[in-house]
């Protein structure tokens, strides 16, 4: 028989204690460094490139600022970052073989503490504190901004002026019918007007547009609407140079096109989407076709790309400029130029500054012989307009055009893809029906990596996109806006005549086309409800599908599964209320959405409908046999899950007495006023009355389970969100 082992609960002798102390940190440490080892290897066969990660990690930076909700989370989490940069520092000292992991860790935290920082500093530095409650004053400012919106029977005007009964200086928009326009009306003109000034419009509901966010960013303090004439104290001398020729190129191309035809013209040759109907937009839209309305990279591309061509063409046939200067170079030199003239043009938004950079760097490449379409490239030129504009982020239109550009590098940098398109030799049918189909694929993989983004934002997405694109993004690339660039230049001779009629005719089948699409059956998919989680699952899967290589890509699968998993698990609320309490909608009677009042706008109803995922009608309460109407109030019982639940909302300020009203709401389970509800209305769950919604905003209720979600859930301590006002009337 052996020796008896020791008993692992007895204490080993103080020797072979000791030795054991001494070899367990050596044993801890040889385990990490293999764990290092490991992952440095797993980079390598990836082909690792820090480029695109490096701007991954400066938007989630930004998006951590928006989402973190107090400057304690957000000094942690730059805390945080600091920390795992120096302990990268450090464990690279130690040992040098581990530089493109360790290098990795420190690049992204960095740039997450910048971005975090960047984002932090823009909202602290142009955030306009907004008016704490409606006004009716006469106010008197300088026009610093003039936007036309016939399509809208009204022009808007931003105002430099001061805080009514204050010294603040503040910005304000005005929106001004269009028979109230004055000559001499335009930027630098000061004037006198009596206007209704409101704060901007927190979100009517969770998961709607946010415009206070948008107007804190643009340093608006209130917005609204004149009341009376206008006063010119002063006349403006022709207005800003460039907004004058945005204008007056748009009244051009309107005065050669009627109708929407021309509308979209004058957006194609200027920028300027106000005249289009709301008919016409909104097929677009279902068709999957606004990005063509939007100066984006198809239009400043398409302008860029022209130019080069013309340019290379054209200095060729200078042999004393060709034998000294290398043609490409200048040429790329004159694309650029083109490029930035058109993104002044059309009012360097951020999406056309975003594509005129990213035209820009493909040029450069070009010129330099370097590959043109790389991450590298997005990853720049992302960077280069979130330091500047880092609230972009939180905005569909900078998430469309990054993932759009994102899926098409992707898609074509891909080995298979390569092959497909490598040069052979073939007739021109065959090499014709090879890129249509290429352009096929590419529309359809455009529209998956867009739709997540489409339906969180406007809970609504064309599902036919990718088939309308085949034909409307060759038509207006290669025909509708080389006619009108013809058109225009035959203008100067007054010979445009021909071009225009073509343009037209070009424009009209974009219309056909995008109509024709939209009513086909299912072709628009309704998404009431996707959460921040979902989302970012989302974006997270589809990241690390285009980034990464190999078959380690495929781990995407998992994080975009969560997230289809998370929408099908999530239930349509039972009750959508706005924040002033003076909507309400009810889900889950049929195809069709019971409100409580009609409204004089479509914006109430058309935010509840996209927030309840109903596609017919609404139905007002005192119009539907299951509910009891009065002047004052309407009860509905509802059937969810295994019970019933009776609802009372208010539908006048009228005078009630405080004891029929207790006795009311005594029977029901959820009371909605628009006003302040006295002590003695106690309903069984909650009371939605104005002092709760004016710290919670909107609410969002599914009854079976009592869940609710607010507005105030997503907003945080931000500056723009003024939930905790005891009033905003």
């Amino acid at each position: 028989m052996g020796s008896p082992q020791p008993s692992p609960w007895v204490p080993l002798e103080n020797g072979h204690e000791d030795a054991a102390l001494q070899r367990s940190p050596w044993r801890i440490r040889a385990n990490l460094s293999s764990a290092g080892d490991a992952a440095e290897a797993i980079l390598a066969r990836a082909g690792f490139d820090r480029g695109p990660w490096l701007a991954v990690a400066f938007g989630t930076g930004i998006a951590s600022w928006f989402v973190l909700d107090q400057p304690i989370e957000w000094l942690s989490a730059l805390f945080l970052s600091l920390i795992v940069t120096l302990g990268a520092v450090a464990l690279w000292r130690l040992n040098e073989r581990r530089t493109r992991l360790l290098a990795a860790l420190i690049g992204m935290a960095v740039l997450f503490s910048l971005g975090l920082s960047v984002a932090w500093a823009r909202s602290a530095v142009i955030g306009a504190e907004a008016l704490p409650r409606p006004v009716s004053t006469t106010i008197e400012g300088r026009v610093l901004e003039r936007m036309e919106q016939p399509a809208e029977q009204r022009i808007r005007l931003v105002l430099a002026t001061r805080e009514p009964g204050g010294t603040r200086a503040i910005k304000v928009r005005l929106n001004v019918p269009l028979d109230r326009d004055l000559t001499g009306l335009h930027e630098g003109a000061r004037l006198r007007v009596r206007a209704r000034l409101m704060p901007p419009q927190s979100p009517l509901l969770p998961g709607s547009y946010d415009f206070a966010r948008v107007a804190w960013f643009q340093g608006l303090a209130a917005t609204g609407s004149i009341q009376g004439e206008i006063e010119l104290l002063e006349k403006a001398d022709g207005g800003a140079p460039l907004a004058s020729l945005q204008r007056s190129l748009s009244a051009h191309v309107r005065s050669r096109l009627d109708g929407s035809v021309g509308a979209i013209a004058a957006a194609f040759a200027s920028g300027d989407r106000g005249a289009i109907a709301a008919s016409d937009d909104e097929a677009m839209r279902d068709a999957g076709l606004t990005h063509l309305l939007s100066i984006s990279g198809l239009h400043v591309s398409a302008v860029i790309a022209a130019a080069y061509f013309l340019a290379i063409k054209l200095f060729a046939l200078w042999p004393w400029l060709a034998l000294r200067v290398r043609l490409p170079l200048v040429a790329a030199g004159t694309g650029a130029l083109a490029g930035v003239g058109y993104t002044l043009l059309t009012g360097a938004e951020v999406p056309t500054v975003r594509s005129c950079v990213g035209a820009v760097l493909v040029l450069v490449a070009l010129a330099l012989g370097r590959e043109p379409l790389s991450m590298r490239m997005v990853a720049v030129t992302a960077i280069a307009v979130l330091l500047v504009w880092p609230e972009a982020l939180a905005g569909p239109s900078f998430q469309m055009s990054f993932a759009a550009v994102v899926a098409i590098v992707a898609l074509h940098s891909a080995a298979p893809v390569r092959a497909f398109l490598a040069p052979r030799e073939e007739s021109w049918l065959a090499w014709s029906l090879r890129r249509a189909l290429m352009l096929l694929v590419t529309g359809l993989v455009i529209e998956i990596a867009l739709t997540p983004i489409v339906l969180f934002h406007f809970h609504r997405a064309g599902l036919y996109g990718a088939l309308a694109n085949v034909i409307a993004i060759p038509l207006v690339t290669f025909v509708s806006m080389p006619l009108i660039a013809l058109a225009l230049v035959l203008d100067l001779v007054e010979a445009g005549a021909p071009a225009w009629w073509l343009a037209g005719q070009s424009l009209e089948l974009l219309l056909h086309v995008a109509h024709f699409t939209a009513k086909q059956p299912g072709a628009v998919k309704l998404m009431p409800q996707m959460s921040g989680l979902a989302f970012a699952l989302f974006v997270g899967g589809g990241l690390w599908l285009a980034l990464w290589r190999g078959r380690a890509r495929l781990l995407s699968l998992l994080p975009t599964f969560a997230a289809i998993g998370l929408l099908m698990a999530t239930p349509i609320p039972d009750l959508l209320i706005s924040g002033d309490g003076r909507h309400v909608g009810i889900t889950g009677e049929g195809d069709q959405l019971l409100i409580l009042r009609e409204s004089r706008s479509d914006f109430a109803r058309e935010n509840l409908l996209e927030l309840a995922g109903v596609a017919g009608r609404t139905v007002s309460l005192d119009q539907w046999p299951g509910a009891q109407c009065s002047r004052d109030f309407c009860v509905v019982t509802l059937r969810r899950g295994r019970r019933e639940w009776h609802i009372l909302m208010s539908r006048s300020r009228e005078v009630v007495t405080e004891r029929a009203l207790a006795a009311a709401c005594e029977r029901a389970d959820v009371v909605v006023s628009d006003r302040r509800l006295p002590a003695s209305c106690r309903p069984r769950w909650l009371k939605a009355d104005r002092r709760l919604l004016g710290e919670t905003g909107g609410l969002a209720i599914i009854l079976d389970g009592k869940q609710v979600t607010s507005v105030a859930d997503s907003q945080g301590g931000h500056g723009w969100w003024r939930g905790s006002a005891p009033d905003r009337r």
